[in-house]
């Protein structure tokens, strides 16, 4: 391991002489299993840092999952951000039907893209600055544009929420098999063979992450619609009873999407790693090097930030 203090090129930094960069941004998403996508989803809405140009749906029922990120959007006010439907890997039922109900695509005024994974490849290519790819879920979609077009690894980096290097589920010493890679092994293995940069929140970071006390009634009592629309998604959410009533449950994916702009409040290393076939990151002197967010800095400093992003009215 190799340790690496400077922050990515790619990210937003405010020079005070002028405006701060936005990172332009696609996200792909495995919303409607966890809630966690969903948290992930309205913060990045309420970061000014992250100019949010597509949504692709993951794994599963990606046609369901996009008239989920439909309605999200259309109550925060955002149907100017593209939808595009992912690879469909099944039919299971997502975790937030009950929110969703009985939404239709049909009076919708965004833009739903039937092929997602073409939209982002076409957008890759098309951007006259390198795109930041966010994968929360099972990296499927990136594998399948890769497949189509291995030359969007040269205009394009990946954060990802993935992977576990020396602290598994829930604080425990030792690394598991994170579920995003575990989900799809050939996947994780395609996007670490592309010559793009990657970052990820591995569990080591993130496995522990819980708003709750004051934090989370902040959000919970919030009249802003990102905050509403999260609490909403959460408390009809089909795992909702598995938590305390004044907690979240782990929010993974707000980690990875804070990475995408800044790393200013975790401690990064670079670690070769290579993933074996049960979905395990294991340190590896052979493997690719990966820049992890191994521990905070400061972790109330970013609940913070998390709270700020769903609760101002600044992006919606």
């Amino acid at each position: 391991m190799s340790s690496q203090s400077q922050t990515s090129g790619a990210q937003a930094q405010d020079t005070g002489t002028t405006a701060p960069t936005r990172v332009p941004l696609i996200l792909d998403t495995d919303i409607g299993d966890d809630i966690d996508d969903t948290w992930a989803l309205a913060m990045l809405l309420g970061s000014p840092q992250v100019n949010l140009k597509l949504i692709v749906t993951s794994t599963d029922d990606t046609e369901t999952k996009a008239r989920l990120v439909a309605k999200i959007l259309e109550k925060l006010g955002r149907i100017d951000v593209p939808i595009g439907t992912g690879v469909k890997t099944g039919d299971r039922k997502i975790n937030q039907a009950k929110w969703l109900g009985e939404y239709s695509l049909s009076n919708y005024r965004g833009t739903i893209i039937k092929d997602g994974v073409q939209a982002a490849i076409d957008l890759i290519k098309a951007s006259p600055s390198p795109i930041t790819i966010l994968a929360i879920g099972p990296e499927t979609n990136l594998k399948e544009a890769l497949r189509r077009d291995p030359s969007i690894a040269t205009n394009a980096r990946v954060v990802a929420m993935a992977g576990s290097i020396a602290i598994g589920y829930n604080g425990k010493k030792g690394r598991d098999a994170e579920y995003n890679v575990m989900r799809d092994v050939e996947a994780a293995r395609a996007v670490y063979s592309a010559p793009w940069e990657i970052t990820i929140a591995p569990l080591d970071v993130c496995g522990t992450l819980i708003l709750e006390g004051a934090r989370y009634e902040n959000v919970k009592n919030s009249n802003a619609v990102r905050a509403t629309t999260v609490i909403e998604n959460y408390d009809l959410w089909a795992n909702r009873s598995k938590y305390p009533a004044g907690a979240s449950s782990v929010l993974y994916d707000t980690v990875a999407a804070y990475l995408t702009f800044s790393d200013a409040l975790c401690e990064m290393e670079t670690v070769k790693l290579v993933i074996d076939d049960k979905g395990r990151t294991i340190p590896d002197e052979k493997g690719r090097p990966v820049r992890c967010a191994l521990r905070w800095k400061d972790r109330v400093a970013f609940e913070e930030v998390l709270v700020r992003a769903l609760t101002t009215d600044v992006g919606a």
